[in-house]
């Protein structure tokens, strides 16, 4: 508990002595953040590794934006309406993908996210196709990267706080035991099924959640926001943080964030390190960072 508030109380003080991109950077990371903390509530708790998390991401993004620019609404409105839209389609979308698991899961997840992405491309009338949809606002005229941040932020660790919530409740015990027991879970009597439908909404509400966040920021939005990559980012930086740990995927989003928006600035080709990082992580430290850093630090206490 401790170390949450003096992560918190850092970030705090941070935009007060940082510069306009080092706070930009840290909107950033906290939004794809929001978006892996969701991905982990599949993948980490409840053993579903998913392709299609920027489904909701992206989807959540694009109805604010066409309720903004094409029905003229507020974001008092747009916002709500955006994500209870998202939210439905993740009820129905859940429907399908819950019918496999494992391998299973993710191709259908994957299949209905590039539906979602193929008719951003070519409803050109209505999304503008491969040009994005432009001229986009911030809520509460929050133009400065300063107060966007503090907005950002305060977004974040009610998100990853709810998230934490639920993973404590009984239902987020049952989640973790459909993971690892499924079968035993059924025979005490827990609807596995509804557990995980239950669980792949409450994730994607919080992937839409991240998707206005990112509309937001960028004040623009493009069919690659739900595309195959920004889903494989999400999910290699959870497992690189470490799945099923709570400070994991926000470790994971920074290390992603960081390499893509800073280091790109100094090598051209920052894919290929990514790919070193990635390939270093699984290799000496396969449970992820946080999980690997917490047992080099007791393996070295016990030393000592």
């Amino acid at each position: 508990m401790k170390a949450w508030l003096l992560t918190i109380a850092f970030f705090v003080v941070f935009p007060f002595t940082a510069g306009e991109f080092y706070i930009n950077l840290a909107s950033q990371i906290f939004i794809f953040a929001i978006f892996t903390a969701s991905i982990n509530l599949l993948l980490g708790y409840g053993g579903l590794p998913t392709l299609g998390h920027s489904a909701y991401l992206g989807l959540a993004a694009y109805l604010s934006a066409l309720a903004g620019l094409k029905l003229g609404l507020g974001h008092a409105i747009a916002a709500p309406a955006a994500i209870v839209g998202t939210t439905l389609i993740a009820a129905a979308f859940g429907l399908v993908a819950l019918r496999a698991t494992g391998l299973g899961f993710l191709m259908l997840t994957l299949a209905l996210s590039q539906v979602l992405w193929g008719t951003a491309y070519r409803w050109v009338s209505m999304t503008d196709g491969d040009n994005g949809l432009r001229g986009l606002s911030r809520p509460f005229g929050m133009d400065d990267a300063f107060s966007f941040y503090f907005f950002v932020f305060i977004v974040a660790v009610f998100a990853i706080w709810m998230m934490a919530r639920y993973v404590a409740s009984p239902l987020g015990i049952a989640l973790r035991g459909t993971r690892d027991q499924p079968r035993r879970m059924a025979a005490l009597g827990h609807d596995v099924w509804m557990i995980r439908w239950v669980t792949f909404i409450y994730a994607a509400f919080w992937g839409g959640v991240s998707g206005l966040m990112f509309v937001y920021y960028h004040k623009y939005i493009h069919p690659v926001s739900l595309s195959l990559a920004y889903s494989a980012e999400g999910l290699l930086a959870v497992i690189a943080g470490g799945s099923g740990t709570l400070a994991g995927p926000l470790v994971g989003a920074a290390i992603v964030m960081l390499l893509k928006n800073y280091v790109s600035a100094y090598i051209e080709r920052w894919n290929m390190l990514l790919g070193f990082v990635f390939v270093f992580i699984v290799v000496f430290m396969p449970e992820g960072v946080v999980p690997g850093l917490k047992r080099l630090w007791l393996r070295f206490r016990s030393r000592t």
